[in-house]
């Protein structure tokens, strides 16, 4: 049987659904609609005489053909992707498509500051960003890379540095402490409304601190628990308890005074933001323009 522009079509439809395991996810990632995608493999499996997938409710899974499909033709369309990105040196503007998927606060704290100026330079680049503080699997889930904080890199992945590295500080609202005092030092945080810190990977944080005897974590006392510094930081400027965050997300509101810094002497330096990707995967020129973008506007300036 010979291979058509359709089949070709969706078979990069199926490598997407086969990534992540989900239409809705794959539509999101090849902006079509879920029913597009589901008609382009009723129509494949069709053609081919066999079931790729498995389809409940619930789930989306690969039949023995869709495996075996899936591993024959992975790595001929990376290799396309691959030479595609390859041709953009002959261009005079770059071209493509680059997914991201990065923590919240590096969404605020990196990209929101460059891309501006990025979408001015290179306005054929599409940049498809996913803020989560959930750690994925990029690879899997069909991310051309990651940024996060250093300490929760994979470590089989290719990492490079977009920032130094970052202080985390104890801060809460004047308001907050005319009600129930400034803690003198981190023990004292037990007799204090903590918000806390759920990670990535759903473990409770424990607040770092660095002391005459080197560096120490707590557990703190949580009424509330979130995964997000934005909203942490909304609870904060309404006295709704003490914070445990980045000092660049903090460092406007301690300027006007709507926070203040508490147990500042025992504050810790952390690894900054690192940008990380496979390495067996040529980095797209877009994601390369990005990394060098940001290393030139220095939007943390550290």
């Amino acid at each position: 049987m010979s291979i058509g522009r359709t089949d070709i079509a969706d078979f990069s439809y199926f490598l997407a659904i086969a990534r992540h395991g989900s239409f809705r996810r794959a539509a999101l990632e090849l902006g079509v609609s879920p029913s597009a995608l589901s008609h382009s493999l009723r129509g494949l499996e069709t053609r081919l005489g066999v079931r790729l997938l498995n389809r409940t409710n619930r789930s989306v899974t690969l039949t023995a053909a869709g495996e075996e499909l899936r591993d024959a033709i992975a790595e001929p369309f990376s290799r396309i992707d691959q030479a595609r990105d390859a041709l953009n040196r002959f261009r005079d503007t770059p071209m493509g498509r680059i997914r991201l998927n990065v923590a919240s606060d590096a969404a605020i704290l990196l990209l929101a500051p460059v891309m501006p100026v990025f979408m001015d330079r290179y306005p054929d680049v599409e940049v498809d960003i996913v803020a989560s503080n959930r750690l994925v699997d990029v690879v899997g889930s069909g991310f051309d890379a990651g940024i996060r904080y250093g300490g929760t890199v994979p470590e089989d992945m290719i990492a490079q540095r977009l920032s130094g590295d970052i202080r985390w500080m104890v801060a809460g609202a004047p308001a907050y402490f005319e009600r129930f005092g400034m803690p003198e030092e981190p023990a004292s945080l037990k007799d204090h409304r903590c918000l806390g810190v759920r990670l990535g990977d759903d473990r409770i944080y424990r607040w770092e601190f660095e002391g005459p005897d080197g560096e120490f974590d707590i557990a703190v006392p949580s009424m509330v628990t979130v995964d997000d510094s934005r909203s942490m930081l909304t609870m904060a400027l309404g006295g709704g308890g003490l914070m445990f965050g980045p000092e660049p997300v903090l460092r406007p509101h301690l300027a006007d005074g709507s926070l203040k810094a508490a147990l500042d002497s025992w504050a810790t330096t952390g690894p900054g933001f690192q940008i990380y990707y496979p390495s067996r995967r040529q980095l797209p020129t877009g994601l390369r323009l990005l990394i060098n973008l940001i290393r030139e506007l220095d939007p943390l300036g550290c």
